[in-house]
This record gives C-alpha cells, sequence and structure tokens, in this order.
C-alpha cells in the first residue's frame, strides 16, 4: 500500500509540474487571442464590449490569478472555455477524444505485435543474415519521419494501388494506412528493448540449466526467456503509450481525421490557449496514468520485488520496536 501511495504521490507532482510548465509556456506566447478574434471589424464590437469579453474569460488579471484560478478550476473538472467558440474545452476535447484513443489503441497493438514479431523471428531464425536484417528493422523504422511516412503510404497504397481508399472510405477500412504510420515508428524502441532483453536473459544460469536438459530453442524463449525479458520492454512501453498522443496528433493531420489532431491544430493558428493548456494536460494525464499502472504492475509481474518489499518490512520492524522501547 505505502509503494502505491508514494507512486500515486509522486504521478501527482509530475501532472501539477507539467500544468504549470505549460502555463507559464503558454503566457509567455506573443498576442492575444481574444483580441486577434473580437477586434474584426466586421463584429462591430467597440472597445469596452471587448472589454467585458476579457474579464469573462479572467485574462484582465495578474499571472498569478489566472494561474491559481485555471489549477482550482482543473481540480474541480472545470477546463474553462474556448476563445474561439466559446464552448467548453472539457465538451471539445471530450468529442474529439475517441476517435483518438481508438486510433492511439490500435496503433499500439501494431507496434507491439510488429516488436514482437521482430524480437522472436530474429532469436529462432538459423541464418545470421536474416537475424541481422531483422535487428537492423528497427533502427530504420525510428529514423522514419512520421509524416513522411504517412504521405508515403497514401501514395501507394492509395493512389497508386488503390488498395486502401482514404476519401469515403469505411470508418474500419480508413483506420489501416493511419495505424500502419502510428505503429512504424512506436514498434521500433519496443523491438530494440526487447531484442536486448532477450539476448541478456539468454545469458543467464538458468536458461543454460534448461538448455542442458534438452529443451528446444521455442520452448526455453516462449517459457523461460520471454516473460524475464518482457519487464524492461514494459517500462518503456508505458512511456510510448503516454507519447502516442503526441504522434496521433501528427497522423491524424496528415490523415485529416477527426480527432484531437485536428482540435489542436486549430487551436494553434487560432492561439486558443484554454484548448492548447487542456491537450497538453491530457497528454500528460495520459502519460501519468500509464507509468503509474506500469509501476504498480511490476511487483505482480516480477515476485523478486515482492520478496524485497516484504523482507524491507521486516527488517525494519524490529528497528521500529527498539525505538520505542
Amino acid at each position: 500500500m505505502s509503494y502505491a501511495l508514494r507512486r500515486a504521490g509522486q504521478a501527482a507532482i509530475v501532472l501539477i509540474a507539467a500544468f504549470t510548465a505549460t502555463f507559464i509556456l503558454l503566457q509567455l506566447l506573443p498576442g492575444d487571442a481574444i483580441l486577434i478574434k473580437y477586434e474584426d471589424p466586421s463584429l462591430g464590437l467597440s472597445a469596452d464590449q471587448i472589454e467585458q469579453i476579457r474579464v469573462a474569460y479572467g485574462v484582465d488579471s495578474s499571472w498569478w490569478e489566472q494561474y491559481w484560478a485555471t489549477l482550482t478550476g482543473y481540480a474541480r473538472g472545470d477546463f474553462g472555455y474556448s476563445t474561439q467558440y466559446g464552448t467548453p474545452v472539457l465538451q471539445l476535447i471530450g468529442e474529439a477524444l475517441p476517435a483518438t484513443a481508438v486510433l492511439a489503441s490500435l496503433g499500439f497493438v501494431l507496434a507491439a505485435i510488429i516488436a514482437f514479431a521482430i524480437a522472436f523471428l530474429s532469436t529462432l531464425s538459423p541464418f545470421g543474415w536474416l537475424r541481422q536484417g531483422l535487428q537492423a528493422l528497427p533502427g530504420v523504422f525510428v529514423a522514419v519521419p512520421v509524416f513522411w511516412l504517412g504521405i508515403l503510404l497514401i501514395q501507394v497504397f492509395s493512389f497508386g494501388l488503390g488498395w486502401v481508399p482514404i476519401v469515403a472510405a469505411d470508418p474500419a477500412v480508413g483506420l489501416i494506412l493511419p495505424v500502419i504510420t502510428l505503429a512504424v515508428p512506436i514498434s521500433a524502441p519496443l523491438a530494440q528493448i526487447l531484442v536486448r532483453s532477450i539476448d541478456d536473459v539468454q545469458l543467464q544460469p538458468f536458461v543454460t540449466v534448461v538448455r542442458a536438459k534438452g529443451a528446444s530453442p521455442s520452448w526455453v524463449l516462449w517459457r523461460s526467456v520471454a516473460r524475464n525479458a518482457l519487464l524492461p520492454t514494459l517500462t518503456i512501453a508505458g512511456v510510448l503509450f503516454g507519447e502516442l498522443i503526441g504522434g496521433a496528433v501528427v497522423t491524424e493531420t496528415v490523415y485529416g481525421r477527426t480527432g484531437i489532431g485536428r482540435v489542436t491544430e486549430q487551436a494553434v493558428s487560432s492561439q486558443d490557449i484554454p484548448v492548447l493548456q487542456g491537450i497538453v494536460v491530457l497528454a500528460a494525464l495520459t502519460f501519468v496514468v500509464v507509468n503509474l499502472v506500469v509501476d504498480l504492475l511490476y511487483p505482480v509481474l516480477d515476485p523478486r520485488l515482492r520478496r524485497s518489499s516484504r523482507a524491507a518490512r521486516t527488517s525494519s520492524a524490529p528497528a521500529l520496536q527498539e525505538a520505542s522501547a
């Protein structure tokens, strides 16, 4: 319980730090989104009316008052209002989030499949040249820019071969190319960490004992090596899943999909600071929650951590008794 509470406290500190850094950086941006929108002569608003709008949004107060009001509002679930549309930020994000969540989840699943396929095939391959070729793929994948890969897939599979339409396509079919675009770069670090972990675990004495008993390479890999090699991969998987929101933004922009990417693009072009703040906090919250879940799963997956935790509590008990005596 103490481990979970400590991790939760650290997650809360990271989230507040991300909120604070985002608020400061957005406040330093030049220009005023409200003035940009409402000083348009076609709207016919007077200076007093524009000032009333600024007061309604709270931008007439000091930065510290704005920070505290925004922070307490987020604590209550109030993300403010968009300066561009006048609608609640939470409503805009809530309408766009499901499409991005589906894209990010499918992209992560495909990335995991690609990473496992590269790692296991390269490990079981009887040919050295094939093993080297498979292990070189992650280096190629990680060097490919997301926007370039998206454009290339559209040119080849949509315009060139006509296999996957992107205009007026079925929702399921329309996800194929974006999911591949998002999954390929994410699979690279997963595969690299998994291959390195498998190589390290295969050098352990217990693997040598299992092989000496006559177990086949595939049996050793699946029954003895895979579980121990997954722990470092789980850590990097949590980090990468938290970064999927950023990758989904670029992917949605390339494919013209409705989601967080479209909302972010419009917010940047109009300097809609409340929406940008909400999106960044959402990405930070996703990152923090996923990594918190990974941290809490570690003792479940690795019995050594449970034993070390119990041993620490056992060794500290006599010291506490002596101190109380």
